[in-house]
């Protein structure tokens, strides 16, 4: 079986996660991709994070009944920190034999070097960049056994869709009505 993982705050979730995703889908011919919201990221510690429940909730409401993608609470339920080589090696434990991609953008090849046992990162998982149009990864400091992976250009971003809701704007194309109607319900991001 191989199975793309797609991990990061998810606040909120939006289209442009699910393009990715199915980019990668298609491309690395997984058998599924696994979204993965973090409990709380170690490079991020400080920063204001909508509670871990609701981003997942959102998260779920995102893959909706897409039969290509789920969503896996591990970091959630682990709770504190939220390391990548922990999750792998949780999920190579319960899913022995699969290959797995753990996917990341471009902009993570800059911090790379910083996260928790990188190379071994690289043993359990390949590691695949997915690469926009116009951004240049920088592949110094990641796994040899690294992936490139051309995916389409999506200008949106959370901090966007969080400022266009403090700034009373509209969210809509950026995140699924389902997922526009749980914010507004919540009154997140206001």
């Amino acid at each position: 079986m191989r199975i793309g993982l797609l991990g990061g705050s998810f606040d909120p979730p939006h289209t442009g996660h699910l393009l990715a995703a199915s980019d990668a889908h298609e491309a690395l011919s997984l058998d599924r991709v696994v979204l993965i919201p973090t409990a709380n990221q170690p490079l991020k510690t400080g920063q204001e994070v909508t509670p871990a429940e609701q981003r997942l909730a959102m998260t779920q409401l995102l893959v909706g009944d897409d039969r290509r993608f789920t969503v896996d609470s591990i970091e959630i339920d682990r709770g504190g920190l939220s390391y990548t080589v922990d999750t792998l090696a949780a999920l190579t434990e319960r899913w022995v034999g699969a290959e797995l991609f753990w996917l990341v953008g471009t902009d993570v090849t800059a911090t790379f070097a910083k996260w928790r046992e990188p190379g071994r990162i690289g043993e359990l998982a390949t590691v695949v960049v997915l690469q926009r149009t116009g951004e240049e990864p920088n592949l110094s400091a990641m796994p040899a056994t690294t992936r490139v992976l051309k995916t389409r250009r999506i200008d949106v971003s959370s901090t966007e869709i969080r400022r266009r809701i403090s700034e009373g704007k509209s969210i809509r194309g950026f995140v699924p009505e389902t997922v526009a109607e749980f914010i507004e319900m919540q009154g997140l991001y206001r």
